[in-house]
């Protein structure tokens, strides 16, 4: 760590405080999650969840960046340095008199389910998806804080009381450990619901009190539902019939869109619950996914360009291969890495 400068602490939980650092070398500033725990070997380090998290996660634009672990053997201690951002979301969102522009919280969200699916389809879950893990810097989102992660396909059960208590899901409240990836999105769409309405969806005092706000709002699950979870708990649990008030009630000006895809979020049944990867082609990110494609496509022109040199070589470019010489039927566009590496060093007149 001499080589950094302690600036300010910025946060503080249970197993470790964040503190802002300045890299001596090179100036820049960086996040410094210092670790309370104390580690005998580097081995025990390496086995850490989050650091094995991270490590197969970066880099993603939408998931924190972690630049070095720095370990010291004498004294046991462990940081973590990361990319500094602005603030998280409970910061942002904290005093606010008046919402966020829909547009900025449809580009948080489409960030936010990215992360996700990035993380679920690498195996990983979350567990502790809450405002104040979800990093912003101006327009850009990134998931952190992957100490409480798992394995997707680790074995049930897991920890029961996990996540903080008003994004806890169902499952999570109503079975002994019994949970899967798609606690997350639930968490995700109580996340979805603070940012637009500036007030949690199910600020429960207690475990009780948790799942009786959530019956209060959307009302109690199907018997088929809670067979389920009395599957796989020792104590059997009878509701008594909630209809819900219903969140559209609460919050008025919730487009249709958003509604429904906050609904399919916190959808009771985890079976029935949107996954990240089908959160990302709803409607309500309709413009998103338009405004990424044109984004893409207007990177692999500048490269093309770059590559190509004269706007001419894009229309008539030939390929020589071992049998001889044939005409290329399709537009560099098309080509892959190879074929544009060949181009860059040959001038952008033919393929190799």
């Amino acid at each position: 760590m001499k080589k950094y400068k302690a600036i300010g602490k910025i946060g503080e939980g249970t197993f470790s405080e964040v503190i802002k650092m300045q890299n001596l070398k090179d100036g820049n500033y960086y996040a410094c999650k210092q670790m309370k725990q104390h580690f005998e070997s580097i081995e025990q380090v390496n086995n850490l969840r989050e650091i094995q998290a991270l490590r197969r996660l970066n880099p993603h634009p939408n998931i924190l960046t972690l630049h070095e672990v720095v370990f010291d053997r004498k004294t046991g201690s462990l940081a973590l340095i990361c990319e500094l951002m602005d603030m998280n979301i409970y910061e942002l969102i904290r005093g606010r008199k008046h919402p966020l522009p829909e547009k900025k919280i449809t580009n948080y969200m489409y960030q936010l389910c990215k992360s996700l699916d990035h993380m679920h389809k690498n195996g990983i879950f979350h567990r502790d998806v809450k405002p104040e893990n979800i990093l912003i810097k101006q327009d850009l989102l990134k998931l952190g804080d992957f100490g409480s992660c798992r394995s997707v396909y680790s074995k049930q059960p897991y920890t029961e009381y996990i996540s903080t208590r008003w994004y806890r899901a169902p499952e999570c409240l109503l079975t002994d450990g019994y949970y899967s990836y798609k606690m997350d999105m639930w968490s995700a769409g109580c996340v979805f619901y603070e940012i637009m309405s500036l007030q949690p969806l199910f600020p429960g005092a207690n475990e009780l009190d948790q799942i009786s706000k959530i019956h209060d709002i959307i009302g109690t699950p199907p018997q088929k539902t809670l067979t389920k979870f009395k599957q796989s708990r020792a104590m059997s649990f009878d509701f008594p019939f909630k209809k819900g008030s219903g969140i559209s009630l609460m919050t008025p000006t919730l487009s249709p869109q958003c509604l429904s895809l906050i609904y399919a979020m916190v959808e009771y049944d985890p079976d029935e619950r949107i996954s990240a990867h089908q959160a990302l082609q709803h409607s309500y990110f309709r413009e998103q996914r338009i405004s990424e494609k044109q984004a893409l496509v207007a990177r692999r022109k500048v490269g093309l360009t770059e590559h190509l040199g004269e706007p001419e070589s894009l229309k008539n470019v030939w390929q020589i291969s071992k049998e001889g010489k044939k005409q290329h039927s399709t537009m560099c566009q098309a080509c892959d890495n190879s074929c544009l590496r060949s181009l860059h060093s040959t001038g952008g007149r033919q393929h190799i």
